[in-house]
């Protein structure tokens, strides 16, 4: 007989408290199975204590179950204290679980081709059941854990698990919000910790498998949401999460799996259309295997009047995806066109995304989620009931329309001021703003602004019901779950009425303000996604700056990394390419982020960038309007090779050792084209140097001496030279100490003298625009493989001590031949 030791977790326990409590103190054969079924490969056992024993790869007889532990189907938890099953049977395919407390669950079973599910469909004694846990299950799989689409994998074999409905949610409750931990598990040096500091540091979360010490697990849970509770979450100690009707934990269900490793990816697909799970598709081929799911887009701010020079901006840059970028909507929350960008309103967006149809061009927008401007309708001159709140007191006096102090029963949900950026209450239909709560009793709120937004003032009787308003950064009001779906619908309504092809879900944590947690923020993608025609489900691009293990069958991608923060190879650079590892281990396509354009974008910028998208075979999105292109001297040159590198890297023409290479984001590439169909890539040695004015003793050398190593053959150097805070002229350039070449040129402050072989020396403003061209006999540039030294001299016109010469150095690697695949 076995013996356990079972604990009862507190509610913010981490899941492998749990794991490492249930260690059996025994062990012995003395267990009956009563039931054992193969789906797939995966041969899956549960005993008489509604325990899973066993998790068996019929092709190799691996038992992937992790030792010494206990694996219950499915557990309870009651009063915060977690409960496994005492007893196990089974009748008709379902099998009935015992637990403390009289209560008993009842779970059914259907076998399918490729997967087993599990459905609750009773249980008794619901009332004071909280939550109920799929597992956690664990194995002793290590190598791949693929968190957030809920499968982990060896090189062989790969197990998951798949919440079959949106309540189900793909995780563990280790946090009472429901929000799952953010943090890069791989990062971090303690695999059982699902509370580190870097919580939050990224916008992907642990949650359907999680990595343990010696193994992995799989977990899936369900909360009884029919009765209001309070929790802390969105920077509030207290936030009340209002009752929710969605028939609680009975109708939870998941799917386990098991696939040979290769085959993970196709099996998940065949789960989702034998589930009825959102499958959309690219030209009818599932979106998770189409490769222009990770397709680079333009973003860029056109309007009814502009829209044919967008859309040939699009063709000229080889892309297909056209994003608008702008003021779009009159206010967020209604979601009415703005007349200034589309004066005709659904007819004339219409009328754009018809054009761009014509010329083979899908056109998309940007949606801030449940974000709800103060003007919007929703909020005046009426505000919305549904308007997500805090929570509520009731006011303890009578107020006039001009009373500037409201004494209130509580201050619990008022006094909270890390995240209280509006500081606005309802009352009837009535917004009040105040600047702050008394400290002690009786509670007031002080300095009160009547009829805020431009709702009206009005009496309120002692008694009325006040409640604090949820809002965000960004000055804006959220919703609760019904305003969630209202609004996911208007939006669906537009895309099915325009034909818009492509969607991102910008600030879908927002949707934590329904108190549904990740289930919130699936619900909008979800409610839209439904309520769009057939038509459009067939070719569709979804993205969103994050995922959650539902979201994941919705979503085409991931992308997030903002262009405005630091320079074009600077702004968030680490961050993006670190999220390409999370993106492979997740079945994503790789995607590095918004990069944006500006006037004084350089072809050697913009080429490292294109060359790590082939690196990491990861689309991007550009950010470029038509007066920036217009004023980028490099325009012509810098859309022809987005185009080039793109139709090379969707059709998989790059190597993989090539690819390899153009990950490290030290190294740096050009392509050439040769033919419609073949170009030479060529590896850069690029270095930059800094040639300062100084100030020396009369007949002290003023030069400055560098040190270059070129990799390649011998050949003539290229190089840019800017000048930076002054004029500069009298370069003199000195190669290995014989070789001396002086330029004729006067480079004034923020242009730039380039050389790319040739007789050609031309001059540049800071946008790249042509000044003059020289023609020189430069031969005498020529380097030798391996080390060289390299001496500069000039004249700056200023004594000011930043002035100097930023001198970049670049030679060529050999000719690799790329063949577009066809």
């Amino acid at each position: 007989m076995k013996s356990k030791i079972i604990i009862r977790l507190k509610p913010f326990s981490v899941l492998f408290l749990i794991l490492a409590n249930l260690i059996l103190i025994s062990c012995s054969n003395d267990q009956t199975i009563i039931y054992d079924h193969t789906a797939g490969p995966l041969k899956i056992s549960i005993n008489d204590k509604g325990e899973i024993v066993n998790l068996i790869d019929q092709n190799t007889g691996t038992d992937y179950v992790l030792n010494d532990t206990i694996a219950s189907l499915l557990s309870v938890r009651i009063n915060n204290q977690y409960f496994q099953p005492k007893s196990a049977s089974i009748k008709e395919e379902t099998i009935t679980l015992g637990f403390e407390d009289d209560v008993v669950a009842a779970i059914k079973i259907e076998e399918k081709e490729t997967h087993l599910t599990f459905e609750l469909v009773s249980i008794t004694n619901n009332d004071i059941v909280e939550l109920i846990v799929w597992g956690p299950y664990p194995t002793s799989i290590q190598k791949t854990i693929s968190e957030t689409v809920g499968v982990v994998r060896d090189d062989d074999f790969a197990i998951g698990i798949q919440a079959l409905n949106i309540k189900t949610l793909g995780g563990y409750p280790w946090n009472e919000s429901d929000r799952m931990p953010e943090f890069d598990f791989v990062r971090e040096a303690d695999p059982n910790n699902m509370h580190p500091e870097s919580d939050g540091s990224v916008l992907y979360r642990v949650e359907a498998a999680a990595p343990l010490e010696n193994g992995s697990t799989l977990q899936a849970y369900t909360r009884n949401r029919t009765s209001e509770r309070i929790y802390s979450d969105v920077g509030h100690e207290k936030i009340v999460a209002p009752p929710y009707d969605d028939g609680g934990v009975i109708g939870s269900k998941i799917a386990l799996f098991g696939s040979l490793e290769p085959q993970t990816l196709e099996t998940i697909g065949a789960i989702e259309i034998a589930e009825g799970l959102p499958h959309p598709m690219i030209d009818g081929e599932w979106v998770k295997t189409n490769r222009n799911a990770a397709a680079a887009y333009l973003i860029s701010n056109f309007t009814e009047s502009t829209v044919d020079d967008a859309i040939a901006l699009t063709k000229k840059a080889g892309l297909n995806y056209l994003y608008h970028y702008g003021k779009t909507f009159e206010t967020w929350g209604q979601f009415e066109l703005y007349k200034g960008e589309f004066p005709n309103g659904i007819e004339g967006l219409k009328e754009c995304v018809d054009k761009a149809a014509e010329e083979g061009i899908y056109m998309g927008t940007h949606f801030l989620s449940n974000f709800i401007n103060t003007n919007d309708k929703y909020v005046t001159p009426i505000p919305d009931e549904r308007l997500a709140k805090v929570g509520s007191s009731i006011i303890l006096e009578d107020i006039d329309a001009k009373a500037s102090v409201i004494t209130i029963e509580s201050p619990d949900f008022f006094n909270q001021m890390k995240n209280n950026n509006l500081k606005t209450v309802m009352i009837g239909e009535e917004l009040i703003r105040y600047g702050s709560v008394s400290e002690e009793s009786p509670w007031q709120l002080l300095d009160c602004q009547r009829g805020a937004f431009d709702t009206k003032a009005s009496s309120h009787k002692s008694g009325d019901k006040i409640s604090k308003l949820l809002d965000h950064g960004y000055k804006v009001f959220l919703t609760d779950a019904d305003l969630t779906k209202e609004m996911s619908v208007t939006m669906a309504n537009l895309y099915n009425q325009t034909g818009l092809r492509q969607i991102s879900f910008d600030g879908l944590e927002g949707n934590r303000s329904t108190g549904l947690g990740t289930y919130g923020e699936s619900l909008m993608p979800y409610t839209w996604y439904n309520n769009l025609s057939d038509e459009l489900k067939n070719h569709l691009i979804i993205d969103a700056s994050r995922t959650t293990h539902f979201f994941w069958h919705i979503y085409s991608r991931m992308n997030w990394g903002e262009p405005w923060y630091a320079g074009f190879r600077e702004s968030q650079t680490e961050y993006r390419f670190n999220n390409q590892a999370y993106f492979k281990r997740n079945f994503m396509p790789g995607m590095l982020g918004w990069f944006k354009m500006t006037p004084e974008t350089s072809v050697e910028d913009m080429e490292w960038m294109l060359a790590k998208s082939a690196g990491y075979d990861a689309g991007y999105a550009l950010v470029a309007d038509l007066t920036t292109v217009n004023q980028n001297g490099n325009s012509d040159r810098i859309l022809e090779l987005i185009g080039d590198w793109e139709k090379l890297r969707i059709s998989n023409s790059f190597s993989a050792a090539q690819k390899e290479v153009m990950r490290d984001s030290e190294k740096e590439f050009t392509l050439t084209r040769i033919s419609d169909s073949e170009w030479n890539l060529k590896e850069v040695y690029s270095e930059i140097y800094s040639h300062e004015k100084k100030v020396r003793q009369p007949g002290e050398p003023l030069f400055s001496t560098f040190e270059f190593n070129n990799p390649g053959d011998e050949q003539l150097i290229n190089f840019n030279m800017t000048a930076i805070n002054c004029d500069v002229s009298g370069i003199i350039l000195e190669i290995n100490g014989y070789k001396k070449i002086e330029l004729p040129v006067t480079i004034k402050e923020g242009q730039t003298l380039k050389y790319t072989g040739g007789r050609d020396l031309t001059l540049y403003d800071l946008n790249w625009n042509v000044i003059r061209k020289y023609d020189l006999d430069l031969s005498d540039l020529t380097i030798n493989q391996g080390e060289n030294v390299i001496t500069i001299d000039s004249n700056f016109d200023k004594a000011d001590k930043e002035a100097q010469i930023k001198v970049e150095i670049r030679t060529y690697g050999e000719d690799q031949k790329v063949v577009l695949n066809q």
